[in-house]
C-alpha cells in the first residue's frame, strides 16, 4: 500500500511539472530565437539603408566591405539581392539555406520575414531574416542574412537540461516526502497488520497504539484494540466457563458414583447387578469427559509459552510408560529414534500430552497383535514424530472429522472414550506452531504425524 501511494504522489508530481516546464520550455526556446531574430533584422535593416546606392548604380560600394567585415566578425552569411532575385553582393560564407526562397517572396513584397518562430535542440536549420530594400515606396531588393542556429540550440539545450535537473531534483524530493508522509499515515495500518498477526499467533496481549497517524485511523486502531479487548474477554470467558464447569461437575459426579457403589451390596438381582455395573462405567466415562474438557481448556491458554524440549527423549519416556498397557492388550509398541537428541520448541508438555493421546488410541483401537510405531526424526527444519498402528484406521471422510470435539467414528461408539484426544493434540499442535496430519497406513491402520519447529539457533 506504501508503493502504491508513493506512486500515486509521484504520478501527481509528475503531471504538475510537464504542466509548468513544458511551456516554460517552449518559452525558453521562443525568447531564445526571438533574441536573435530581433539582432539579425536590426543588422538587415542596417544593410538595407545602404543597399540603395547599390541597387540603383549597379556597384556594391562600401556595403561589399559591410558584409565582409560582418562575416568576418560574427562568421553569419548576408547577401542583397535585386528585385529579379539576383545577388548583388555577398559575404563569404554566404550559400543558399532552406527558408530563404520564402523569406525572399515575402521581403520583395514589401515586408520583413524572419523564421523559424523557435529553434528546437532538435531542429538544424538556420534562422533566416530579409528585409526589403525601398527606395520612394518601390521595392528594388532585398536584404537576406541566414544565421546557424547551433549557438541558439546550445542556450535552448541548456536551459531544458537545468529544467530537467530541476525536475528531477523535485521529483526525488517529492519522492523522500511522499515515503515520509506515507509512512506516516500508513503507520498505524503497518501497526495494525503486525499486531494482528501476533494475536492470529496466539498473543493475545497485543494491541495497536491509537495515538498515531491521521484521526480517521486513529479511530480504526481504538476501535480495534476495543474489538480485540471483547474478543480475548469472551474466549477468556468461554475457557473459564469450561475449565469451572468441569471442575465443578466432578465433585457431584464422586458422589454420585460413591451412592452408585454402595448400591451394589443390596442388589441381589442378576439384571439389577448388571445395570449397576453399567452406570459405574458411564459415571467413569463421565469422569473421562471432563478430565477431557479440563486439559483442553488448559491447553488453549497455554498458547503464549514456549520451550525447548528433546522430543526423543520424550517419546521414550511416554513409550515406556504405556508399555504395560500395551502388553496388557498384546500389542507391540515400539520405539524408533536416532541417538542424537531431537529438540524442537512447543509449548509446555505439548509433546508429552500429544504423544499420550495418539498412543492411546493407537493401543486402544490396534487390538490383540497390533503393533504401534512411534518414529522420531528430524524434517523440514523441525522435528517429526509419527504414530503408526495397525487398527482398523479411518475412511477420508473420518479424517476430515477427527478432530472435532466430540466427534467419534460410528464403529467406536462404544468403546472407551470422550472423543477430545484428536481435539487437544489438534490445539497443542497450533499453538506450537506445529502441524498434525493424519493419513491411512499400509496395508491398514493410521498414521498419525506431528510436526514442530526446531528452537532458533542461538
Amino acid at each position: 500500500m506504501r508503493r502504491r501511494l508513493v506512486i500515486s504522489y509521484l504520478l501527481l508530481m509528475v503531471l504538475v511539472l510537464v504542466a509548468l516546464e513544458t511551456p516554460l520550455a517552449a518559452t525558453l526556446a521562443t525568447r531564445e530565437t526571438d533574441r536573435v531574430r530581433a539582432d539579425r533584422l536590426a543588422d538587415a535593416t542596417r544593410f538595407a539603408s545602404l543597399a540603395g546606392p547599390a541597387l540603383r548604380g549597379g556597384t556594391p560600394g562600401p556595403l561589399d566591405n559591410e558584409l565582409t567585415s560582418y562575416d568576418e566578425l560574427y562568421g553569419i552569411g548576408a547577401a542583397v539581392v535585386d528585385r529579379d532575385r539576383r545577388t548583388v553582393v555577398s559575404s563569404a560564407s554566404w550559400q543558399p539555406a532552406p527558408g530563404i526562397r520564402a523569406a525572399l517572396d515575402t521581403a520583395l513584397s514589401g515586408q520583413q520575414a524572419s523564421g523559424p518562430e523557435s529553434v528546437w535542440p532538435w531542429v538544424d536549420g538556420p534562422i533566416v531574416v530579409a528585409v526589403p530594400i525601398n527606395d520612394g515606396g518601390e521595392v528594388l531588393g532585398a536584404v537576406v542574412i541566414a544565421t546557424p542556429a547551433a549557438a541558439v540550440r546550445r542556450t535552448v539545450t541548456a536551459w531544458w537540461l537545468l529544467l530537467t535537473g530541476m525536475g528531477l531534483l523535485a521529483v526525488l524530493t517529492c519522492v523522500l516526502t511522499a515515503f515520509g508522509l506515507a509512512g506516516w499515515v500508513l503507520r498505524p495500518v503497518t501497526e495494525l497488520d503486525a499486531v494482528t498477526h501476533e494475536i492470529a499467533e496466539g498473543d493475545r496481549g497485543a494491541r495497536v497504539q491509537h495515538r498515531l497517524g491521521p484521526p480517521e485511523l486513529r479511530r480504526l486502531a481504538a476501535s480495534f484494540n476495543h474489538m480485540a479487548d471483547a474478543v480475548s474477554d469472551v474466549m477468556d470467558r468461554q475457557r473459564a466457563f469450561v475449565a469451572h464447569a468441569s471442575h465443578q461437575l466432578r465433585n457431584p459426579l464422586t458422589a454420585l458414583r460413591l451412592r452408585v457403589e454402595e448400591l451394589g451390596p443390596s442388589l441381589t438381582d442378576p439384571g439389577g447387578r448388571a445395570e449397576h455395573r453399567l452406570a459405574l462405567e458411564e459415571t467413569d466415562r463421565l469422569a473421562l469427559v471432563l478430565d477431557a474438557l479440563l486439559t483442553l481448556a488448559r491447553a488453549e491458554r497455554r498458547e503464549n509459552q514456549r520451550v525447548t524440549v528433546d522430543a526423543a527423549a520424550v517419546a521414550a519416556s511416554r513409550v515406556a510408560a504405556w508399555q504395560p498397557l500395551a502388553r496388557h492388550r498384546s500389542v507391540t509398541l515400539r520405539l524408533t529414534a536416532a541417538d542424537s537428541p531431537a529438540y524442537a520448541r512447543t509449548v509446555p508438555t505439548a509433546i508429552d500430552q500429544a504423544l499420550d493421546a495418539l498412543i492411546d488410541n493407537a493401543v486402544k483401537f490396534s487390538g490383540a497383535g497390533g503393533e504401534v510405531t512411534v518414529t522420531v526424526r528430524h524434517r523440514d527444519g523441525g522435528t517429526a514424530l509419527e504414530v503408526r498402528d495397525t487398527g482398523p484406521g479411518m475412511t477420508a471422510s473420518q479424517l476430515g472429522q477427527a478432530t472435532e470435539r466430540f466427534w467419534r467414528a460410528p464403529e467406536v461408539q462404544n468403546v472407551d472414550g470422550a472423543g477430545l484426544g484428536l481435539t487437544i493434540v489438534a490445539v497443542l499442535v497450533d499453538a506450537s506452531d506445529g502441524r498434525l496430519t493424519m493419513r491411512a497406513n499400509e496395508p491398514r491402520g493410521l498414521v498419525a504425524g506431528l510436526w514442530f519447529p526446531a528452537p532458533a539457533e542461538p
